[in-house]
């Protein structure tokens, strides 16, 4: 791809860090859209990069709040969004839906060529307000002039991470006979997916790492690379409902996110393999850093 002015918006989430860094490592101008600057500057979670010396262009607002940022796309020739809603208490249809349409609408305004938006793999199956979200929005994309690139990754190692924060307190956890199966992506390679992908104009893709696991093989994964007896806490598969009634009765974002995880749990996310870098090695890598500071 030759060298371009890139907006990245969610730059400071696991797949943003990475995504930055790719398409600065490509020779592009980047243009990063971020809520607190100095937080970004620093490395992320998971091993994701720090923005520090990858930012050539700093835009800090709240996206989900602010209605309009002037100038946002001018100059901008692409748009990649990794916008969404993780681990931070958030709202997701301000930040999935209406965040990500606000820079949509920049977008059109400011003629760029196309936005790439990471998507989820069978978000238009999802039941959640996070899975609707995000199905609203590309809803809007598929419909806007902007040419529409949407990227579906299984799921990332980061999530998958939560499966060896488990094992190292002792406990492992699987729905059913935990037989759904997925291929967790690194950050650095589905960025590079990404990347390759801004050039083909408009298109849909799932995508995922080179291995393909049940969910009873990443937490079994998990114990060994710890060295850890497994010991394991089995949902049955019918119990589901329950759980989620009575999530449903706590309030929106209790709802929400064990609608999310009792439905992955439940639907294979199987994405095109792609990349080199491989679950056991990262959560090798996590162990050690864990070994490292409780020295």
């Amino acid at each position: 791809m030759s060298a371009q002015r890139v907006l990245v918006v969610g730059a400071t989430g696991y797949a943003g860090r990475h995504i930055v860094s790719e398409l600065k490592r490509r020779g592009n101008r980047v243009r990063a859209l971020v809520r607190a600057r100095p937080r970004a500057e620093q490395p992320g979670a998971f091993g994701a990069p720090a923005l520090k010396e990858l930012v050539d262009e700093w835009v800090a607002a709240d996206i989900g709040r602010e209605r309009e940022i002037p100038g946002l796309c001018e100059g901008v020739d692409r748009v990649v969004s990794a916008l969404g809603v993780t681990r931070q208490k958030a709202d997701p249809w301000t930040v999935d839906f209406r965040g990500n349409l606000r820079v949509l609408e920049a977008a059109e305004k400011s003629g760029v060529r196309s936005f790439l938006y990471v998507n989820v793999m069978h978000a238009d199956r999802g039941t959640s307000l996070l899975m609707r979200s995000k199905t609203a929005f590309t809803e809007a994309l598929r419909r806007s002039p902007v040419a529409s690139q949407i990227v579906d990754p299984s799921g990332y190692f980061s999530d998958a991470t939560d499966f060896l924060s488990m094992a190292r307190r002792g406990i492992g956890m699987r729905l059913g006979k935990g037989r759904t199966r997925l291929n967790p992506i690194h950050g650095a390679d589905l960025a590079s997916f990404c990347a390759d992908r801004m050039e083909e104009g408009s298109g849909e893709w799932t995508v995922g790492g080179p291995d393909v696991f049940t969910y009873q093989e990443i937490s079994d994964l998990a114990f060994a690379v710890l060295d850890k007896r497994p010991r394991l806490v089995t949902i049955p598969g019918g119990a589901a409902g329950p759980v989620v009634w009575v999530a449903d009765r706590l309030g929106p974002r209790a709802s929400s996110l064990t609608r999310f995880f009792v439905e992955g749990l439940q639907t294979d996310a199987v994405g095109t393999p792609v990349g080199t870098r491989h679950l056991a090695d990262h959560y090798r890598q996590i162990a050690e850093r864990w070994a490292v500071g409780a020295r």
